[in-house]
């Protein structure tokens, strides 16, 4: 490997390292933020994991901000989260419904965060077509010629596909996801159809599309044979734009943890912060060579706001350490009228901690042989 090469490589993990730390910020200053609202004390407030590289905040009542060692996530340690405490401005002294929007305020930094880099992404890196228009991809059809496999097995032009397979439909890249990973070019699908002059649902079994096969990986796939109706871009429509798009990442995340929980997709095809830090710097990378910034931004943007929405929802996860699994202590609160004990909660959580940690660690093992072997 030249010294370029070494410099790209190392810039390239770096900025890999920056953009996941950023989402994590994120996400650890909105429970902080929540936490000084209510007049929490915090301990701790640190980015990334294992041993202090930098700490400042000196004091017995002080806030003190570490950057540590191994970019793999952070936290913001509050009072008497964990363990039982006389302190006034402990977080188990506050309100149950102020806790809640304490440990909810992480996952909603997180959303707020993917809806304001949808928005930069289609005010920005949307190119306007031949007419000179600037427009955003519908799931109606607009045009779909009679002679298409399609046409012959129901679909029409003018019609709004709502679903594909019994799963609902946000965006064109639904529809594009959807109709990909279709193994028969076969499907169900639901239309909103204009008829008598109203708009109705109308579910057509068995639609067909033509199938090829890729000569490089032998995969199948299918060949689209109609073309959607564009939405002119406006500040109303993209701000739909953007939320219809948020919501359907967050469906795509929330589909993909179903088919791990069914063993569609086993451990090494999950990615960890390794493995994350490495697509985001390749995407990077590829950003930096387009001669239209559009072209890499729009990636780089997209791919963001796919992680940034991905640790929130993860978060949500109802497993100890979790922000899911203290919302899970804090239901049981609310229906019992009263709290489990701190030190026993903060051992669930301590258990729960060793064994992400373990996932963790097996998860990176199989980022890092996935790089040497490419």
């Amino acid at each position: 490997m030249s010294t370029i090469d070494f410099l790209f490589t190392v810039l390239k993990i770096l900025a890999g390292i920056f953009v996941f730390g950023v989402i994590v910020l994120v996400h650890e200053l909105g429970h902080f933020a929540a936490a000084k609202l209510f007049g929490v004390k915090v301990n701790e407030f640190a980015i990334g994991m294992g041993p202090k590289i930098f700490i400042f905040g000196k004091g017995e009542n002080r806030t003190k901000y570490s950057i540590r060692l191994f970019p793999i996530g952070g936290f913001c340690s509050m009072e008497g989260e964990d363990s039982e405490s006389s302190h006034p401005q402990s977080f188990n002294s506050r309100k149950l419904w102020q806790r809640f929007i304490i440990i909810i305020a992480g996952v909603a930094m997180n959303l707020v965060l993917c809806f304001l880099l949808l928005v930069i992404l289609f005010t920005t890196c949307i190119k306007p077509d031949e007419n000179g228009r600037v427009a955003f991809s519908s799931t109606t059809i607009s045009y779909l010629p009679e002679t298409a496999t399609s046409y012959e097995t129901g679909l029409r032009a003018g019609d709004e596909i709502l679903s594909i397979n019994g799963k609902r439909v946000f965006t064109d890249h639904d529809i594009a996801m959807l109709m990909q990973s279709d193994e028969d070019g076969v499907m169900d699908i639901v239309v909103r159809r204009k008829a008598d002059d109203k708009l109705k649902k109308v579910t057509l079994n068995d639609v067909k599309f033509k199938t090829g096969i890729d000569e490089n990986t032998g995969r199948q796939y299918l060949i689209y044979d109609f073309a959607v109706k564009g939405i002119p871009r406006t500040p109303l429509s993209t701000i739909v734009q953007s939320a219809k798009t948020e919501f359907s990442l967050a469906t795509m995340i929330w589909r993909s943890l179903g088919d791990i929980i069914t063993g569609k997709y086993g451990l090494n095809q999950l990615y960890g912060p390794v493995g994350t830090v490495d697509v985001i710097g390749s995407v990077v990378e590829n950003a930096a060579q387009q001669e239209d910034i559009r072209d890499g931004l729009y990636p780089l943007l997209l791919l963001v706001s796919l992680l940034t929405v991905n640790i929130g929802l993860l978060n949500l996860l109802p497993l100890p350490a979790l922000d899911g699994g203290r919302l899970m202590f804090l239901l049981y609160e609310f229906v019992f009228r009263r709290p489990v004990k701190p030190e026993y909660e903060g051992m669930v959580h301590a258990i729960g901690f060793v064994l992400l940690l373990i996932l963790l660690v097996i998860i990176t093992f199989n980022d890092i042989l996935r790089l040497i072997t490419g």
